[in-house]
């Protein structure tokens, strides 16, 4: 085949592709060239242009050296994942560790409660034993508190005849 005959084969297909019977001619006018469509830029892209286009005043701070902050979703951030039976053997450790500690601290409440209560019956008994070893005076003589004496007065108390032996 010579050349021509190849440019002719190749119109050819060229016209059997865009369906029509008019040969496609090789003129490039503005009517038949379209310029290949480029993406809207999107609002993100266009205000880090811009940021990076206007430079930056004198901080606040009083600190140029500073750059300003990123936001944390943007920094790149490398994900290292565990294969699974890690996963589940960390799981089970730290499972167990709980129980461990769970079981630690009930042991101390429970001898702290214990060791509460005693002190309570303690302090019962302590205050029945003295309630016992008082020696007691019964006034019967209303006169008698109003001419004591305030100090006086202060130690006198109220008590139950039925628990206290009287001298």
């Amino acid at each position: 085949m010579t050349e021509e005959n190849k440019d002719v084969d190749s119109l050819d297909k060229d016209n059997k592709s865009n369906g029509n019977n008019e040969p496609v001619s090789n003129n490039n006018t503005a009517s038949n060239i379209t310029k290949p469509e480029k993406p809207p830029a999107s609002k993100k892209t266009k205000l880090k242009k811009i940021e990076q286009i206007i430079p930056r005043g004198k901080p606040k701070s009083g600190r140029p050296w500073k750059e300003p902050r990123t936001k944390f979703s943007t920094i790149k951030k490398s994900i290292y994942r565990r294969p699974f039976h890690k996963k589940v053997e960390l799981r089970n450790e730290i499972q167990h560790i709980k129980q461990i500690s769970k079981s630690i601290k009930d042991a101390k409440k429970e001898e702290k409660e214990i060791r509460k209560q005693r002190r309570l019956e303690n302090a019962e008994r302590r205050l029945a034993n003295q309630r016992k070893s008082e020696v007691v005076q019964i006034i019967k003589n209303p006169n008698k508190i109003k001419r004591m004496k305030k100090k006086h007065l202060r130690m006198i108390e109220k008590r139950d005849l039925d628990n206290v032996k009287v001298v």
